[in-house]
């Protein structure tokens, strides 16, 4: 027996019968795709209301890292200015890449594709399908001329956008080969294609970490220096089962590439008593972990999972501990940072210590709905720091302390210093900030929460009891 929770609108849902229902719902998912097509239509406003002019006519010189025109869509397709992206996004509840994506689709459907454009606001198209077809012709290589996008939404709109990803992907091949935008590839030569690309490369794959702690490695190497690889790694292996390693053949494999790494040699893995202290380390590396830890009499117990700051990995304490206690590794501890603390500097410039207490508090971008991790941000000054107050007898308005800096990726602190956005920290880590129309949000550690927003010209807020 399948139980209907309580809800909203829940004792009309029980009274439907089973035709109701899908009728209902059938409404529902058109009521969807309507509101869906309405906001593409906002978004191309929107736009529209944040051409290049609008920047260009306040300005007379360039300052830089100031806002600029961007093209979000394909030839023909209108620049829109780069800061309009932000408050959208905001408004909406997505990042600023989404939003520039949906605006981005918006100006494609109504410039290059107006058959497809069509086609969303009758309802024969659903929006998210459309989208999808102006995300290839956006992204497509070579870039399509308009007259190129045209016959891509010629062909795309007389089936009613019915088409899969991997026919579009045929179609948009065709569309190039008919209108002869492919450029010359000497790489496709079949006797001198090599002389124009090398294709040697090694490839560390460290945005794809497995749960057993191991990360994917290709390589394109010299013949000569591949067959010296083989050698050395299948010599390594045969030593690790000598000295009476159980790993399997690859497992031994692997580790041998480490060992090579770590320039290791035989002596190394005869085990610790070795004479090595004139080696130099063989590992170096900095990793940025995160564990809890409670003390228990004089004992620190450390958890048993903690979480890797790069991408926000769980890891295994143990594994941490197999890491560091390799044979002939340099291990590096930091300090530990109390994030409670108030550090303050006596210059503009944010000293290492200081940027470390800051990227581990704010863990992300500050701005809302960004996950930029704060190791790659630059830290902002909320009030700037004024670099003649020291010379003029003035109080420092912007000092360099924990409670007025925060991380910010590059794009949103040029947002932040070149446009109306304004934000405040209310507690340590905890940040609100105002849109130039007016919207206000919330960004801490669980995320951005929207605030009270403005009232809508001539819709008056209904009072709170």
């Amino acid at each position: 027996m399948i139980e209907v929770a309580a809800g909203p609108g829940a004792g009309e849902v029980e009274d439907l019968t089973a035709a109701g229902l899908l009728a209902s719902i059938k409404a529902s998912r058109e009521t969807e795709n309507a509101e869906a097509a309405r906001q593409l239509v906002l978004a191309a406003q929107w736009a529209d209301l944040h051409p290049p002019e609008s920047i260009h006519s306040a300005a007379t010189f360039a300052v830089p890292g100031c806002e600029h025109e961007e093209p979000i869509a394909g030839e023909g397709a209108p620049l829109v200015t780069e800061f309009c992206v932000a408050e959208l996004g905001t408004v909406l509840g997505i990042s600023t890449v989404a939003a520039k994506k949906l605006i981005g689709h918006a100006l494609e459907l109504r410039h290059r594709l107006p058959r497809l454009w069509d086609q969303v606001h009758t309802g024969q198209v659903p929006a998210w399908r459309a989208r999808s077809v102006a995300e290839t012709t956006i992204h497509a290589n070579p870039a399509l001329t308009r007259e190129a996008a045209g016959f891509v939404d010629a062909q795309v709109a007389a089936v009613a956008g019915r088409i899969g990803p991997a026919q579009l992907d045929r179609l948009v091949a065709e569309t190039i080969t008919r209108y002869d935008l492919a450029v010359t590839d000497p790489t496709a030569d079949p006797e001198d294609g090599y002389l124009s690309v090398d294709p040697r490369h090694v490839t560390v794959h460290d945005d794809d970490v497995h749960f057993a702690g191991t990360m994917r490695i290709e390589a394109e190497i010299d013949l000569a220096d591949a067959l010296d690889l083989d050698r050395a790694v299948a010599h390594d292996a045969a030593t690790q089962k000598a000295l009476g390693s159980q790993l399997s053949l690859d497992a031994r494999r692997a580790k041998a590439l480490g060992n090579l790494a770590r320039t290791q040699t035989a002596l190394d893995l005869a085990g610790p008593g070795a004479d090595n202290e004139d080696l130099p380390p063989a590992r170096e590396v900095v990793i940025h972990a995160h564990f809890d830890a409670t003390l228990s009499g004089d004992t620190t117990v450390f958890g048993p999972t903690g979480r890797m700051e790069n991408g926000q990995r769980l890891v295994l304490l143990e594994q941490i501990q197999a890491w560091c206690g390799d044979t002939h590794t340099s291990v590096t501890v930091k300090p530990v940072i109390d994030l409670n603390a108030t550090l303050t500097a006596q210059t503009g410039k944010v000293p290492a210590l200081i940027r470390e207490q800051i990227m581990l508090r704010d863990r992300t971008c500050v701005f809302p709905n960004c996950g930029r991790p704060a190791r790659g941000c630059d830290i902002d000054h909320l009030v700037p720091w004024d670099e003649h107050a020291d010379a003029e007898g003035r109080p420092q308005p912007g000092p360099t302390t924990t409670s007025n800096l925060a991380a910010l990726c590059r794009f949103h602190h040029r947002l932040k210093t070149h446009s109306a956005w304004r934000y405040a920290m209310v507690a340590p880590g905890v940040f609100e900030w105002t849109a130039p129309h007016g919207h206000r949000y919330r960004r801490d550690h669980t995320g951005t929460t929207e605030l009270d927003p403005p009232d809508p010209p001539g819709i008056p807020r209904p009072r709170r009891r």
